[in-house]
C-alpha cells in the first residue's frame, strides 16, 4: 500500500479503498438517514455560516480586536495535537509543535512572512469569544443557529460545546484523529491577495470500524485520539492491520457543512482554508442495545483505559502496563 501523487491536484493518493462522501441538500431524506445512522455526509443549503463567507484576513484583522489568539508553529506541515498535562509520564516525548499567543495582526504578519518557507509552518486555532469586535459578533450571532438547534433536537445531541475558527497555510495537514463529539465543519471562502484562490479542504474519514486498524495512541499518551501511523510512509511490520483500512473521501468547498460522527477518524489537508468548527456532544442512550455498535465499542475501550489509568497512580507503572497491552494487541 503505497502513496502516489495526483498530478492535477498535487494531493497524495492512497491505495486503500476509498469511496466518496455523499453531497446532499440538508432537506434530502437520504441526508437525514445518513446523519441518523452516524455516517458522514456533506450538507448543502444550510446557510449556517453565510455571514462568514465575507471573512477575509483584512476584514478579520480589522474586526478581531486586540485580544490574544492561539497560534501553532510546526517544523513540518503536520500539526499533531498533544495534551501538555500528560507529557510528564513520557520523559522521551518531544513537542510536535509550539503554541503561541498573538494578536490577530501579529498572526497576519507572521502568516505573510511564512509564505514560501519550508522550515516552519503556521496554523491559527482559536474560539470566537466576546473579546472579538462588534462586526464579528454581529456575524456570529447571525449564523443559522435555528438550523443547528433544530438538528441538535432532531438527533438528540447535547448542547453546543465548542466553536473554533481555523486558518492555515496551503498544504497544512491535520493528522488522523477522532473526537468524542459530533462535529459540523463549515468551510468558508478564503480570498486574499497573497493566496489568490478560494478555500477548499480534502478530507479522509474512517468509520469507527477501523479503530484498531488505525492504532490510536493510548488514552494516557499526550497524543491521545490520534493515529500512530504515518500515512505517507506506513510501517506495516509495526502496524499490520493498517493494510485493511477503508475510508470515505471528500473535498469540502465554501459554504459546505461536513457532518463528522463522533469516533469517526479524520485526516485533513488544506488547499486554502478558513473554517468554522462546531462540536456537538453525543447523545446519552437510555439503554444499551446489543450487539454493540462500533461507536459504543470505541467508547467502552476508552473507558476501560481511563479506569486502568486511574487505578495505576504511578505514571511509570501506568506507561508499563499500557505498553504491555499494546504489545499484545
Amino acid at each position: 500500500m503505497e502513496t502516489t501523487v495526483d498530478t492535477e491536484s498535487g494531493l497524495k493518493r492512497f491505495s486503500f479503498q476509498v469511496k466518496p462522501v455523499q453531497r446532499l441538500h440538508w432537506e434530502d431524506t437520504a441526508a437525514d438517514h445518513l446523519v441518523t445512522h452516524e455516517e458522514p455526509v456533506i450538507l448543502t443549503g444550510t446557510n449556517v455560516v453565510t455571514p462568514a463567507l465575507r471573512w477575509t484576513l483584512p476584514y478579520l484583522e480589522e474586526n478581531m480586536g486586540s485580544t490574544k489568539h492561539t497560534v501553532y508553529l510546526s517544523k513540518s506541515r503536520t500539526f499533531m495535537y498533544y495534551d501538555e498535562k500528560k507529557v510528564g509520564a513520557f520523559p522521551e516525548f518531544r513537542e510536535p509543535m509550539k503554541k503561541r499567543e498573538w494578536t490577530f495582526s501579529k498572526f497576519v504578519d507572521e502568516l505573510k512572512s511564512h509564505m514560501g518557507r519550508k522550515d516552519e509552518y503556521i496554523y491559527y486555532q482559536d474560539a470566537l469569544t466576546d473579546a472579538v469586535g462588534t462586526s464579528i459578533k454581529h456575524d456570529f450571532l447571525h449564523f443559522n443557529w435555528k438550523w443547528l438547534n433544530d438538528r441538535r433536537q432532531r438527533y438528540n445531541w447535547g448542547q453546543l460545546t465548542t466553536n473554533l475558527l481555523l486558518i492555515s497555510q496551503p498544504g497544512n495537514i491535520t493528522p488522523c484523529h477522532y473526537d468524542e463529539q459530533h462535529n459540523y465543519f463549515c468551510q468558508v471562502i478564503q480570498n486574499i491577495v497573497f493566496f489568490k484562490v478560494m478555500g477548499e479542504k480534502r478530507c479522509l474519514l474512517f468509520s469507527p470500524a477501523n479503530f484498531s486498524k488505525l492504532y490510536p495512541y493510548p488514552v494516557a499518551h499526550p497524543c491521545d485520539r490520534q493515529s500512530q501511523v504515518d500515512f505517507e510512509y506506513p510501517d506495516y511490520k509495526k502496524f499490520p492491520r493498517f493494510r485493511d483500512v477503508d475510508a470515505f473521501e471528500c473535498i469540502v468547498k465554501p459554504g459546505d457543512v461536513l457532518y463528522i460522527p463522533m469516533y469517526c477518524q479524520l485526516i485533513m489537508r488544506d488547499s486554502q482554508k478558513k473554517q468554522c468548527q462546531n462540536n456537538k456532544s453525543g447523545p446519552v442512550p437510555s439503554k444499551i442495545n446489543y450487539p454493540l455498535n462500533e461507536q459504543q465499542k470505541v467508547a467502552i475501550t476508552r473507558n476501560i483505559e481511563k479506569m486502568l489509568n486511574e487505578a495505576l497512580q504511578d505514571p511509570a507503572e501506568r506507561v508499563h502496563r499500557m505498553l504491555l497491552c499494546f504489545a499484545r494487541a
